[in-house]
């Protein structure tokens, strides 16, 4: 699997060596400023199924979304990383905060990467608020899209010819 830049009209599903029966699906095509697109394909051995084309772009799509949700988030201008772990020790320090009044805090969390980590300190109701929202909005957005590429596929764009 692997992303490619083509021309404008390329089929999501062609033969491209019909001696070798090597097969190629595309999706994800994308157009761009300069009149080409930019589109995700895999090779087959054989023609591909409906349901082995489906699984491979559904496949994907997961995929995309789980490193979305992982790396996509940008707080205080440093990358977020939000594991299912990291996920559920946030929503713990957001609840702890919420439950105690804010006792529980300042809280210390760790953003960036660990080459270049960042120490946040949350020191208010307020901004554990703010952040634990703001990854609770960044996750449920990511999945949202990824919902809505997979209602878009339609196994019959690759039936045209």
């Amino acid at each position: 699997m692997r992303r490619i830049e083509g021309s404008e009209g390329v089929e999501l599903i062609e033969c491209v060596n019909p001696i070798r029966d090597k097969w190629r699906i595309r999706w994800d095509v994308q157009k761009q400023d300069n009149g080409n697109v930019n589109y995700m394909e895999a090779e087959f051995n054989h023609k591909p199924s409906d349901s082995e084309i489906r699984d491979t772009v559904f496949g994907w799509i997961n995929r995309r979304t789980e490193d979305k949700i992982l790396t996509g988030l940008i707080y205080d201008g440093h990358m977020v990383w939000l594991s299912s772990e990291n996920q559920f020790n946030y929503k713990a320090l957001y609840d702890l905060a919420h439950q105690s009044k804010g006792i529980s805090l300042p809280v210390t969390v760790k953003l960036g990467t660990d080459d270049e980590p960042h120490y946040m300190e949350i020191d208010s109701m307020a901004k554990m608020g703010d952040f634990y929202m703001a990854a609770l909005y960044h996750v449920r957005r990511t999945l949202e899209e990824g919902w809505k590429m997979k209602d878009e596929f339609s196994i019959d764009d690759y039936h045209k010819s």
